[in-house]
């Protein structure tokens, strides 16, 4: 969607958002839906390929558009490092989908910002008060309702599921420091280059050729996770994160219907108890970053005032004489 289609639109950028962002979150339940499917016949590591290969193919006509410029780098090793762990966390999502419900994935899914919040104040050194805290282990509690391990037990589709989770809000961070010298245009453009042929060698330890009536599920792939990216992209650039981020919980809606439909799974009350606490949780950090965020930009904005009042206007030459009429207007 470009500006002149925003334009053409006539909705509020509010709105127009939140419709982005439902969309982003019903295109990656089908994406994870589709995983799910294609699960029975071929190995979550080349699924993972094969999401890459065609999402690339589909990025084509926006790489073509935006060029590739932009791609100078001194942080190439950071990019590649990134990648890296992008494609390690999506062949553990892709792989746990085959052994556990595409919804208690999906719920699992939702501790990233939880590993987020930790791993900010260990390696970005932020500071993490007592709520946030609080918050996280209110998170981690939820993620022992869902799990039950005192009953069904943690199998390999719940650690791989939360692993791909810790993996992500790895690679978050890494997106932060980033972001502090690279553009973003360059940041999605490494991502799109380097994932396939990163998924391409662990691929072919457990390859088989999709089926005929496969490869529709294939091309889809591609297809869902690509529309999902730009619509999610587009709604961060229309409204502030903190307005967005809630949004993505509706995919926990959507993967759940797809599940019952689809693959005839029925979600016990402690799984919707525990998601309730995961949201909650993941809520609220979202929030409190969004406060501390704004607090500081209040403050900066606040001193950055009171350093203007003090001194007779910025970029002035209060020793220069003053000039005659004939030269006070604008030039």
């Amino acid at each position: 969607m470009t500006s002149s289609d925003h334009k053409r639109s006539g909705l509020p950028d509010p709105m127009l958002a939140a419709l982005l962002a439902l969309g982003a979150c019903v295109f990656f339940a089908c994406l994870s839906a589709t995983v799910k499917h294609l699960s029975t016949e071929l190995h979550g590591f080349a699924i993972a390929f094969w999401r890459n290969l065609f999402g690339f193919v589909f990025m084509i006509p926006w790489l073509w558009r935006h060029g590739l410029g932009s791609l100078r780098t001194g942080r190439f090793g950071t990019y590649l490092f990134r990648s890296g762990l992008s494609v390690i966390s999506m062949m553990c999502g892709f792989t746990a989908l085959a052994y556990m419900p595409i919804a208690n994935a999906t719920s699992l899914s939702f501790t990233a910002p939880l590993f987020a919040t930790i791993l900010a104040a260990l390696v970005l050194k932020e500071k993490v008060r007592l709520r946030r805290w609080s918050a996280t282990l209110l998170g981690f509690a939820g993620v022992m309702i869902v799990l039950q391990p005192g009953s069904t037990g943690i199998g390999l589709g719940e650690i791989l599921v939360i692993g791909s989770a810790f993996l992500t809000a790895t690679v978050s961070v890494i997106v932060k420091t980033l972001s502090r010298s690279e553009s973003s245009q360059a940041i999605v453009t490494y991502m799109v280059l380097l994932s396939t042929p990163l998924a391409l060698g662990p691929a072919l330890f457990h390859w088989d050729w999709p089926s005929l009536a496969a490869w529709p599920y294939v091309v889809a792939l591609g297809l869902f996770g690509t529309l999902g990216h730009l619509c999610w992209t587009r709604a961060f650039a229309m409204a502030d994160a903190s307005a967005i981020v809630p949004y993505d919980y509706s995919r926990l809606i959507f993967t759940t219907g797809i599940g019952i439909i689809w693959f005839g799974e029925n979600p016990d009350h402690w799984f919707w108890i525990g998601s309730a606490v995961i949201i909650a949780a993941g809520l609220y950090i979202a929030q409190r970053e969004a406060f501390l965020r704004r607090s500081r930009g209040t403050k900066a904005v606040a001193m950055q005032a009171s350093a203007e009042s003090a001194q007779p206007g910025i970029g002035a030459d209060v020793n220069a004489p003053k000039k005659s009429s004939q030269n006070d207007g604008p030039r």
